[in-house]
């Protein structure tokens, strides 16, 4: 990874000691704080999926009314891929989502200050990042494929996630590692927001800041929300919502 000598090293115990975080816990699950913006996150989903959009906040109002100012309710991480639009997939309005798409949604230097910006300056109360099916960015790494040297910097980023799809799921067929390693790949994101990143630990600590992950699914439309594994989410908890979550 690019100026890995910057990382902090935190192992995954550390991680969920710092997850004290902006999540209550229920059982073995976590619910967010009674804000239920994660509830409306799913209820857009749900929206999306049933091609039902209500394409809220969208009109001559809503642009008067950010251009005065933006007050987004959650960072998004995504991948850059032309089919995963979070404000349509989420069905969500202008300023409603501080939104960074790059290719595999890694988080490296560039995305976690963007993230930076929109959990610290703009004071997000939710952070998502959200990997996608079929996604090739990962598809790439798994196979070894022969990319351009700025592709590679980027790429390296999802190595450890295929790694660890291989050593878990490495007898099953190919498709079935590129699906296990998009969760890997996710959690391997949030990982390193927390690793490389003081003012997400600090938000996150405080209690102002709560981070989930899940994977949209390019067919159905559908955001799977990602529990307990991989390991990496220990540290971040299982979201838990009303209804069918994914």
């Amino acid at each position: 990874m690019r100026f890995s000598a910057l990382q902090t090293k935190l192992t995954i115990p550390a991680l969920a000691l710092i997850a004290g975080f902006a999540v209550a816990k229920s059982g073995d699950y976590f619910a967010i704080n009674s804000s239920g913006l994660m509830a409306d996150l799913q209820k857009g989903n749900t929206r999306f999926i049933e091609g039902k959009n209500s394409f809220p906040r969208v009109g001559p109002t809503r642009r008067a009314q950010t251009a005065k100012g933006q007050t987004p309710f959650a960072t998004v991480l995504a991948c850059a891929d032309s089919r995963v639009a979070p404000e349509f997939i989420f069905d969500q309005g202008i300023g409603d989502l501080f939104t960074i798409r790059v290719a595999g949604n890694v988080a490296d230097t560039d995305e976690i200050g963007t993230i930076e910006y929109g959990v610290g300056h703009l004071k997000t109360p939710l952070l998502i990042v959200l990997g996608h099916s079929q996604c090739g960015a990962v598809k790439a790494v798994v196979q070894n494929a022969q990319v351009s040297q700025n592709i590679r910097w980027l790429v390296d980023n999802i190595i450890p996630a295929v790694e660890r799809a291989k050593s878990h799921h490495g007898h099953g067929t190919e498709a079935e590692l590129i699906e296990a390693a998009v969760e890997e790949n996710v959690a391997q994101a949030i990982q390193d927001i927390l690793q490389r990143s003081k003012e997400v630990r600090e938000k996150v600590a405080e209690g102002h800041l709560a981070i989930f992950g899940g994977v949209y699914n390019l067919e159905s439309g559908k955001v799977r929300w990602l529990g307990q594994k991989p390991d990496a989410f220990k540290a971040i908890g299982k979201v838990e919502l009303h209804g069918d979550g994914g």
